[in-house]
């Protein structure tokens, strides 16, 4: 991963440069409600102009399935970009053609042009080479900044990037040499946290995970499968007694690889499941049968912060309970606040992935403290499960 070509390695001095960015935000009533994606590829862009290239913006938004669909279109982002960048950008409504060939002729050093939803062709998704050629017939360099759609071999992720220069923009740039940092050559002993709902949803996650850590620290839903493997009941709580098989299965497999995999100790168990309802802590073992765990108690967190303490690097992926609803929250926000503090301190790396648990860290008002939160959702989770991502792949050194 860490062999992949960079903006410092390009000549884009008067060159026009396809720049495959990530502004897919949420908007309402014709708004961005948060530029944060927007704002993230700044550096990239700015750099770009700063080495006398012309950045040509790319990206998708939402899935209009290879079709034209006026609420989809990227003209939605262009007020919170101008903002973000402090300069007007330009727009072609067309992504390829005469219509964006002209919009490119006409641009000078200095300017910034956005062209429309690449999903509003059918040859995006399908990584189509007619396509992914008259995107590249646009310019004479290709930067790809969006690690959130690496994962994807579309036309503007992978195909493009076959057929011009290519390089990792300056936010792609940091996520995979985060990323690297944290599985591919890390600082030993490396914990991950793995929480989430279902066993079934991260199995190939779980998998690979073995392999390459010394702890694994599992919560949230996915830790009661775990229990009932271990013929403990767990009331009414969610686990899916289907894959316990399973999940003895990767608890034997962690054992022949030295990975010491962490279950909860004590519990917090309610009758309802509603903010405010009425709880109590339990040992792991002894969860009422008309009750539910929906978070792990304060024993089991005192063994995290532990392993934290001993560990030098962290991969986090998912909440420790319902973390949403107070006070169901509590063994994650202290989790990760452990982590918060421990990394402040120089202690450990810690890195952090996912939409679940961004929101987690988010609430427990730690994010800014975190080495790195990778936003990318889908593409963290292809890369924790060691997966290679096309995007990615294409940036490498030839």
């Amino acid at each position: 991963m860490a062999d992949f070509n960079t903006i410092d390695d390009l000549d884009l001095d008067g060159k026009v440069v396809l720049v495959r960015v990530d502004v897919n935000v949420p908007v309402e009533n014709g708004q961005v409600t948060d530029a944060t994606r927007i704002e993230k590829i700044v550096p990239t862009v700015k750099d770009i102009q700063g080495r006398g290239g012309i950045p040509v913006l790319l990206a998708h938004f939402d899935r209009p399935k290879g079709k034209r669909v006026d609420g989809m279109s990227l003209k939605v982002v262009l007020p919170a970009l101008e903002k973000a960048l402090g300069q007007p950008v330009k727009f072609s409504d067309e992504a390829i053609g005469g219509p964006a060939k002209r919009a490119v002729a006409d641009l000078a050093k200095g300017d910034v042009l956005l062209l429309e939803n690449t999903r509003f062709y059918p040859g995006e998704e399908t990584n189509d080479a007619t396509f992914a050629a008259s995107l590249a017939a646009l310019g004479q360099a290709y930067v790809n900044d969006a690690f959130s759609a690496a994962h994807r071999a579309h036309a503007s992720t992978e195909g493009i990037a076959r057929l011009l220069p290519a390089a990792a923009g300056r936010l792609m740039e940091a996520e995979l040499k985060a990323l690297d940092a944290a599985l591919g050559n890390p600082q030993r002993p490396v914990v991950a946290v793995v929480g989430g709902a279902k066993v079934s949803t991260k199995l190939d996650l779980l998998g690979n995970l073995i392999e390459k850590v010394d702890h694994l620290v599992i919560g949230g839903g996915m830790a009661n499968t775990f229990l009932v493997a271990q013929n403990i009941e767990v009331g009414k709580s969610l686990a899916e007694r289907d894959m316990t098989d399973t999940a003895r299965d990767i608890l034997a497999k962690a054992e022949k690889t030295g990975c010491t995999i962490h279950l909860p100790v004590d519990v917090v168990v309610a009758r309802e499941f509603k903010a405010g309802a009425d709880s109590e802590t339990v040992a792991a073992d002894a969860c009422p049968a008309d009750a539910m765990i929906l978070d792990a108690g304060p024993a089991t967190v005192a063994k995290i912060r532990e392993v934290f303490e001993s560990s030098r690097t962290l991969i986090w992926n998912g909440p420790l309970g319902a973390f949403e609803i107070p006070p169901f929250d509590a063994a994650t926000n202290a989790a990760a606040q452990e982590a918060a503090r421990l990394t402040r301190e120089g202690k450990l790396i810690s890195v952090a992935g996912g939409g679940d648990t961004v929101a987690a860290l988010n609430k427990a008002g730690v994010s800014g403290d975190f080495t790195f939160i990778s936003t990318a959702g889908g593409a963290f989770l292809e890369w924790m499960k060691g997966k290679e991502l096309p995007g990615v792949a294409a940036l490498q050194k030839r």
